[in-house]
């Protein structure tokens, strides 16, 4: 028998949506050389999403240590600035990642390795790798950047507690650290929103994860660490055969009341990384992508009821260049479909999901 076409989706302008709401849907990106195929600015297929959909971006990758901080002694923006130009030649916003990404395997090798020393010296070279380098980016980028992730994933989700590297053990403790990044980021960026991000998650079994973040939060705002907002990457998942409605049901309660207190604390909302992982659902495209759809609306209409959340970006608009394609690929060999558009860059039920959700929520002020 004949397979029955999938129906063509047709895509609003999600950017149009989120705007009258004064909000804002954007999307990471990538650098690459003219007309590769990447997620990139420089590759006109992709680019045509961004500019079709978008009108804010964040680098996926260049604005990371391992990427403009060879070494201790050296900075390389030559990436991230072709970005920028892009952005502003587009009349697009940008975000920046990260400022700290504090896990020792995310820190570049150098830094891991650095002779910091002990004691009171130690202290003092940590305390200057650190401040240099946050000095080095905000002072370069200045309002160009209007929100920025200082601090990345320090929270062990196993444990609930900080993650500590070879940085934070010269400079006395990780809790000193995350502090001393978001004070210096302030003190170079006194209007621009300071983001503490993490991927604690809605799914079950994130509980330790969510507590975790939680007690940070409460931690800085005890300390009088300016922080403004809780960046919520948002790469969420269906992990079993499980319904839609019978998981939405089941993880509703928890990360309701953790939002609850994460505003009530005085933290704005960021979604920074939005992606639907479909590890859980059958290989039929039509199915798996009605799946990632409802559960997408269902998140998002659950975030969107929060007036504290503003800025929406998905970690990538096109299936083809997912991070999660090779990080994470599906058992059956079956290519993922996280994104708001397929490998052909046509528009899939996500992306209308994710405008519907837009239309169907309240005006921010």
């Amino acid at each position: 028998p004949t397979a029955t076409p999938t129906p063509a989706v047709t895509a609003a302008p999600i950017k149009a949506s989120a705007a009258a709401k004064n909000m804002r849907f954007g999307s990471a990106v990538a650098w690459s050389t003219a007309g590769a195929d990447a997620g990139s600015f420089a590759n006109p297929s992709y680019a045509a999403l961004l500019e079709a959909d978008c009108a804010i971006l964040v680098p996926e990758n260049e604005l990371k240590w391992q990427s403009i901080r060879p070494n201790a002694a050296t900075f390389d923006f030559t990436r991230f600035d072709a970005m920028l130009a892009y952005a502003q030649a587009k009349g697009l916003a940008m975000r920046g990642h990260t400022l700290l990404w504090h896990q020792r395997r995310w820190m570049p090798a150098w830094a891991e390795s650095h002779p910091y020393g002990t004691g009171a010296a130690g202290v003092t070279e940590a305390t200057r790798i650190l401040t240099e380098h946050i000095q080095t980016v905000t002072r370069r980028y200045g309002a160009s950047i209007a929100s920025y992730d200082v601090v990345n994933e320090a929270v062990d989700p196993a444990t609930g507690g900080l993650y500590e590297t070879a940085l934070s053990t010269a400079l006395g403790g990780a809790q000193a650290t995350l502090d001393l990044a978001f004070r210096t980021a302030r003190a170079e960026l006194p209007g621009t929103q300071l983001v503490y991000n993490d991927y604690m998650s809605w799914e079950s079994g994130g509980a330790t994860h969510r507590n975790g973040v939680l007690a940070l939060l409460q931690g800085f705002k005890a300390r009088g660490v300016p922080v403004d907002a809780l960046g919520i990457q948002s790469h969420i998942g269906i992990y079993s055969g499980s319904s839609v409605a019978d998981l939405v049901a089941a993880q509703t309660p928890a990360w309701r009341s953790f939002l609850d207190a994460v505003v009530a604390l005085g933290y704005k909302l960021v979604i920074t990384e939005f992606d639907v992982r479909d590890t859980g659902l059958p290989a039929a495209i039509p199915t798996r992508d009605q799946a990632v759809a409802d559960y997408a609306r269902a998140y998002l209409d659950l975030m969107f009821s929060y007036t504290a959340l503003r800025d929406v970006l998905a970690w990538g608009m096109c299936d083809k260049y997912s991070w999660l394609q090779g990080f994470e690929p599906r058992s059956d060999g079956q290519p993922r479909r996280p994104c708001p558009y397929d490998a052909s860059f046509q528009p899939k039920l996500l992306q209308n999901a994710i405008n519907a959700a837009l239309v169907a929520t309240a005006a921010r002020p």
